[in-house]
């Protein structure tokens, strides 16, 4: 996706829309009140939460 910045990006004009595109590039899309208002909840902007770092997966790794 070349010429977009991650963020969050919401219109409010009729149905509400927000779109998020994530730091690694994921993207997600929510239309009306009650989505969009979840997604604005659930996102943090500048923060990837699909990256597993080293540490996490060798934490899971003694878990399991």
């Amino acid at each position: 996706m070349t010429g977009i910045q991650p963020g969050l990006h919401v219109r409010a004009e009729g149905i509400p829309v927000a779109d998020w595109l994530c730091t690694c590039g994921h993207h997600e899309r929510a239309r009306g009140h009650t989505a969009v208002a979840e997604l604005t909840e659930r996102v943090s902007v500048g923060a990837c939460p699909h990256r597993i770092t080293t540490t996490s997966t060798k934490e899971g790794r003694k878990a399991a």
